[in-house]
């Protein structure tokens, strides 16, 4: 991408507010996951990575977390499938012994001029990722994290103000903004806080982000 985005790699600096906390994020090979991989490490978190295919991306995500003398995970895979989600959290629970956040960040999308231009199987794909994982990672997570943990979910400004050319993902960020509001209902009385993060337009659109399944892109 040109310009690379500034992901915090060369300016952020942590004040340990994450000492001794551990995190999922998912899609931080790359864009806002990267960004959050890199400010979580710095304030001292130790983090699991789940992605797609980027290994060479990750790699160096991993390398910055670690120069911030933290532990990364790396976890590779489709969180379109429910049971890589399951997969996912077992092994943070294994590898830390608990969960402190869950960022459910990773999201496909594609840019249509026409409705007629998208398959149903890129509809099902999109809600799969965007809105299934979401919920596969909090359900799973949940036994595993205690009072004032946090679950995030990465919503969008196309979540009431829509991009026409963006109708599928606009709608899971709707859905993903709704959960949020349930989960922070539903799992609040535990304890536990959730929440989602809203980006603007231009980082929906200029977000870097790799092709899954040959089509489009799983955004960050």
């Amino acid at each position: 991408m040109s310009p690379v985005p500034d992901c915090g790699e060369n300016s952020y600096r942590g004040s340990d507010r994450m000492a001794g906390k551990r995190a999922v994020i998912t899609g931080g090979d790359s864009g806002i996951g990267r960004a959050v991989a890199i400010a979580y490490a710095r304030e001292g978190a130790d983090v699991l990575i789940a992605y797609l295919n980027e290994d060479e991306d990750v790699a160096e995500v991993a390398r910055l977390v670690e120069d911030a003398g933290r532990k990364c995970v790396l976890v590779r895979g489709d969180l379109a499938e429910p049971a890589h989600c399951r997969a996912v959290i077992d092994r943070a629970a294994a590898e830390f012994g608990g969960i402190d956040v869950l960022v459910s960040n990773a999201a496909f999308q594609m840019s249509h001029s026409d409705l007629d231009e998208i398959s149903d199987e890129e509809w099902d794909y999109t809600f799969r990722l965007n809105v299934g994982a979401y919920f596969y990672l909090v359900k799973a997570a949940l036994p595993h994290m205690g009072p004032g943990s946090s679950v995030i979910g990465s919503s969008s400004v196309n979540s009431d103000m829509p991009s026409p050319a963006l109708a599928p993902y606009a709608a899971t960020k709707a859905a993903i903004a709704n959960f949020s509001a349930s989960l922070a209902t539903t799992v609040g009385g535990e304890g536990h806080s959730g929440e989602q993060r809203r980006t603007g337009s231009d980082l929906d659109s200029a977000d870097s982000g790799h092709h899954a399944r040959g089509k489009g892109r799983q955004f960050r």
